[in-house]
């Protein structure tokens, strides 16, 4: 199911704090002076939940690919913006990472698979497919966070899956680019596709859970949020005799 953040301007953080500008500007009493510093708290302190965690994308340490990595001057190109290629291998290290983190944190029992999940050692995964989506041409300096979330729920017997991925430009707040990864199983050891082992479809079907289960929470965070400017705004400048 689309978020209900989809029909959003992808500038819509951003947005949010102009049309909060203006109210400061028209002026507020002390009442709407607190309603203002609160919402401003919970965008600068909340706001990759706010626009990831929308979309289902679980944005908690232990389930992240990367966290606010440093964009290096040597990423960008002649045209003065970080390549694109380099978008497709901030995808490839934050997939190595949230793989691995899901075997150190989610499923220790199984944790040793987890990690040979990036070897020929055995089950592995294979990317068969990557597209980008481009948002805007990041520059140095820039930090970036990636995500990934499963697009469905996964199946008994099945050899592969979707993962969406989003990454945010901590600068601008917003995604600077969007990857789909279509991911092969593969057993090495007999050489030809396998379907998930039961270790990782039930950690993939606890994990599908609980994106669905963020995007809900942070979908109605930003609803409320919303409203809440938009009082703010029928308080101050927005009225008849304003």
């Amino acid at each position: 199911n689309a978020p209900k953040t989809a029909h959003l301007s992808p500038r819509w953080l951003s947005d949010v704090k102009q049309r909060i500008g203006r109210c400061i500007t028209f002026g507020l009493d002390p009442q709407q002076t607190d309603k203002a510093g609160r919402i401003l708290k919970q965008l600068a302190l909340d706001w990759r939940e706010l626009v990831a965690g929308s979309e289902g994308f679980l944005t908690d340490p232990q389930r992240r690919g990367l966290f606010r990595q440093e964009v290096v001057w040597g990423e960008m190109d002649s045209m003065g913006h970080v390549n694109n290629v380099m978008y497709v291998r901030y995808a490839e290290s934050g997939r190595v990472q949230w793989g691995r983190k899901l075997g150190m944190h989610i499923d220790p029992a199984n944790k040793k698979a987890w990690s040979e999940l990036m070897t020929p050692s055995g089950t592995g995964l294979i990317l068969k497919a990557i597209t980008t989506e481009y948002k805007f041409p990041m520059k140095y300096p820039d930090r970036v966070s990636v995500y990934h979330k499963l697009r469905s729920m996964p199946d008994d017997g099945q050899e592969s899956f979707i993962l969406d991925v989003l990454i945010m430009s901590d600068l601008q707040q917003r995604p600077a680019a969007r990857c789909i990864e279509d991911i092969v199983i593969y057993d090495y050891r007999i050489g030809k596709k396998t379907p998930l082992p039961p270790w990782m479809l039930a950690v993939f079907r606890d994990t599908f859970r609980l994106q669905e289960e963020a995007k809900a929470t942070n979908s109605q965070r930003v609803g409320t949020l919303l409203e809440e400017v938009r009082r703010l705004e029928t308080e101050t400048w927005d009225t008849d005799n304003a």
